[in-house]
């Protein structure tokens, strides 16, 4: 079958990073990914099935690791060769359409007891991720066992899979999975109706944390920082009371909480410090009650870290890497970082995290963040316009399956 492949190769890993470090997005030319013929991955085990892609979306790790960003750390948690993809819609053999929930906890792996974040649903902080019955792999897309969706095929054990509404698009339901991880993020916020929450970033994750917030947290004011046009529009519909160009939103936020100013007041930026770090230029004596970080960037934390208040809470949605920040207002304002990763079950709400999302997704109608979708073969194409989408007024980018030729020889 048709299928793009991630294969270990430090010389490309090498090569995409200098190509992505030129033009994000463009190491999908020169890296690791190919577009192959491979075999479709079997069966495990009894339990699982087959499922055949309808659209498969590109994320920031995704990105990530087509660039050769990719952490170290998750080195020991994938292998290889793998096919990305994670937010994945697509059809079981009986036609029932899907939606796959990509953690690959200890059901997945057959691991009998449970870990004990497993046993309390939490699958996201499952400590069995590189063991069990499946080659290592912390979700679906990462694993050279189950495949991933950027391919004409990949398998999913039944605790995975999430059965879609008949009245729901394709659009919608592959933003199921990144509204599950926003909402993760917003339900981390941990504060009331009369708080002040800001979220840096305007990507899918952070329109989606905006819809999640105004759903589940209902603050007085949720400001959102967006660099473009078409993200401040949609995170305004989406729910936001104040939405400002990043170099403006600390001053958003003083003006929104009272607070005074130390340091620079002509912007926001964030120049790196003496001791190297990033530190905020423009720093507030009050602040939000919450930051939800949407970015994961060096930037992106400083700047969080100069608008929180003291004892106030930054929730790290995107994916950080390796970052040189300077911490020191962490510490003298006792701030709490809370890392917000993958989905489960949510003690508040009382329901699984994938079913709180179906119901995010209808409801503010997440569909239309899909902006546009590719076949495999332009999956270059596919990249580069995912990693420049805010740019290009888009949001997410997909690979488009539905029409592939060859889905009826699997």
């Amino acid at each position: 079958m048709k299928a793009l492949q991630v294969e270990r190769s430090l010389p490309r890993f090498a090569a995409a990073r200098v190509a992505g470090a030129l033009a994000p997005g463009r190491g999908a030319r020169v890296g690791p990914l190919r577009l192959a013929e491979i075999d479709p991955p079997s069966l495990p085990g009894p339990g699982w099935q087959r499922v055949r892609p309808r659209l498969a979306g590109i994320c920031g790790s995704d990105l990530a690791t087509v660039d050769g960003h990719a952490s170290p750390w998750f080195e020991p948690l994938v292998s290889f060769p793998f096919v990305p993809g994670h937010e994945v819609v697509g059809d079981l053999d009986d036609g029932h359409r899907v939606v796959v929930e990509p953690v690959l906890g200890c059901a997945v792996r057959a691991i009998d007891p449970p870990c004990p974040a497993c046993a309390e649903g939490d699958l996201g902080r499952c400590r069995n991720v590189a063991f069990g019955h499946l080659q290592p792999g912390l979700q679906t897309g990462y694993c050279t066992d189950t495949g991933g969706g950027w391919s004409l095929a990949l398998v999913a054990h039944e605790s995975q899979l999430h059965e879609v509404p008949e009245a729901m698009s394709d659009e919608a339901a592959v933003m199921v999975e990144p509204a599950a991880c926003a909402l993760r993020g917003a339900l981390k916020a941990g504060t009331g109706r009369d708080g002040v929450l800001v979220v840096i970033g305007a990507g899918t994750l952070g329109l989606c944390a905006v819809a999640a917030l105004r759903r589940h947290v209902a603050p007085a004011r949720l400001l959102v920082g967006a660099k473009h046009p078409e993200q401040r529009r949609l995170a305004r519909d989406l729910g936001a009371t104040d939405v400002a160009a990043p170099s403006a939103l600390a001053r958003a936020v003083r003006r929104a909480t009272g607070s005074l100013a130390l340091g620079r007041s002509g912007d926001d930026a964030s120049p790196p410090a003496r001791s190297g770090g990033t530190t905020p230029a423009l720093q507030l004596t009050d602040g939000a009650d919450v930051v939800v970080d949407c970015v994961g960037s060096a930037e992106s934390l400083a700047q969080g870290l100069g608008v929180v208040r003291p004892g106030g809470r930054i929730v790290l949605v995107g994916m950080p890497g390796s970052l040189t920040v300077d911490l020191t207002p962490l510490w003298q304002r006792e701030v709490e970082l809370v890392g917000a990763y993958a989905y489960g079950y949510e003690p508040g709400p009382d329901r699984r995290t994938f079913d709180l999302a179906f119901e995010l997704v209808a409801e503010a109608d997440l569909g239309r963040l899909v902006s546009a979708t590719y076949p495999l073969h332009r999956h270059a194409a596919a990249l580069a316009h995912a990693a420049e989408a805010g740019a290009r007024g888009a949001v997410k980018v997909a690979f488009d399956l539905r029409g592939e030729k060859g889905r009826d020889r699997l």
